[in-house]
């Protein structure tokens, strides 16, 4: 009896176990290239239709900003199309589907002047027809790290880190940036941050109200910690800024989302030893950011998990996926169907043989979870894809 017992059990898990894979469908590769295709970025339209930004490097051209889209859910993709022609380096896309199914994209562009700068352009028709780059930045030396939203009225908010002089020292702080009609007109560059040290790599969500919310990596504490500052007005004025971890190792790659009854889902990886083991931690606000639970840590494993991407659904489940470096570095998710306070276990989502990095996902209407990614496998970098249904 034992024994059957056991039999039954373990068939129960594999029958679970299978379930869980199935709901995802089969990894798609999505670019094919002679030279190296990374730095994905990934928006949902509100159609279903996933469009995906990169960055490609060509050893003849630089590194340039290449755009697909599916209009059947991942089944299928469109040939790949370049944004950008700058023969140097455009690098570190973002990319927002507004309510008409439009694209919007933003870049950190090198110049001839040693100066590295933001810029932008938008689809018109979905995706085949693109409008003329525009320079959103004249600063001296650096912008970068750009972080792109779109609300339901049309409304574009823009983040970046900024290179700033400060009693002779150069440092960084995150900068953003309006346009009401659609990115043809923009907002003289807002400073949101004013510390003593680096703030760098921030990332933009928005809530049903159409205010911002930035989250970003500050180093002034003497280790990097993660910091939140939400703006009211849609972004004309911003609350001061709120540091969200107070630990000894490094807290980095923070993103975040507000789903649709208001709840602001933030994730980041933390260094959790002194050899630099991170982990994947999460914490959510009900209030749109004043008051936040405890930090939940997510992961428990020997190795390095890094660069953590997060969506919400209206039922109030959160998803997140990360990148793991077990064996090889693979694509690892996990599950919340009760707002962030009990969690699924981990599952390996990528399967490759290569080493799999930097994971973005969105979720369509439907309530679908797409993902993308770069990947090893080929022998050179490549852009792949998968879906859950």
């Amino acid at each position: 009896m034992k024994r059957l017992g056991f039999v039954i059990l373990s068939l129960g898990y594999f029958v679970f176990v299978q379930a869980v894979i199935a709901q995802w469908g089969p990894v798609k590769r999505i670019t094919w290239t002679s030279g190296s295709s990374e730095a994905p970025a990934i928006a949902v339209d509100p159609f279903g239709h996933p469009h995906v930004v990169w960055r490609e490097f060509l050893p003849a051209e630089g590194e340039e900003v290449y755009y697909k889209k599916s209009t059947d859910g991942g089944a299928t993709w469109t040939p790949a199309k370049r944004l950008t022609w700058s023969l140097a380096v455009s690098g570190s896309p973002a990319i927002a589907a507004d309510s008409s199914g439009n694209p919007h994209v933003a870049w950190s562009r090198s110049l001839s002047s040693g100066n590295t700068e933001i810029y932008y352009r938008k689809s018109t028709d979905g995706g085949t027809n693109w409008t003329a780059a525009k320079r959103l930045t004249w600063t001296s030396p650096l912008s970068s790290s750009p972080a792109l939203a779109v609300d339901s009225a049309g409304n574009l908010h823009v983040v970046w880190s900024e290179s700033v002089l400060d009693g002779g020292f150069w440092k960084s702080e995150i900068y953003c940036k309006k346009s009401s009609d659609g990115g043809a007109a923009w907002t003289t560059g807002q400073r949101l941050t004013w510390t003593a040290d680096f703030s760098s790599f921030p990332a933009v969500t928005l809530d049903s109200s159409g205010n911002p919310h930035v989250v970003w990596q500050d180093f002034w504490p003497g280790n990097w910690e993660v910091f939140h500052k939400r703006g009211a007005d849609g972004g004309t004025t911003w609350t001061a800024n709120k540091r969200l971890t107070w630990t000894p190792g490094h807290s980095t790659c923070p993103r975040a989302i507000v789903d649709a009854i208001g709840n602001l889902s933030v994730v980041w990886s933390e260094d959790v030893s002194e050899d630099f083991n991170s982990e994947i931690y999460y914490k959510k606000s009900p209030d749109g950011g004043t008051a936040w639970t405890a930090n939940k840590r997510l992961t428990w494993t020997p190795s390095i998990s890094l660069y953590p991407g997060v969506a919400a659904d209206p039922a109030g489940n959160v998803y997140v996926v990360w990148e793991e470096d077990l064996d090889h570095t693979e694509i690892y998710y996990k599950k919340s169907t009760n707002g962030g306070s009990v969690w699924s276990r981990t599952w390996n989502i990528s399967w490759t043989s290569g080493d799999s990095y930097e994971p973005k996902v969105a979720l369509d209407s439907s309530g679908h979870l797409h993902m993308v990614w770069y990947d090893a496998t080929p022998g050179n970098f490549e852009i792949y894809y998968k879906k859950r249904e």
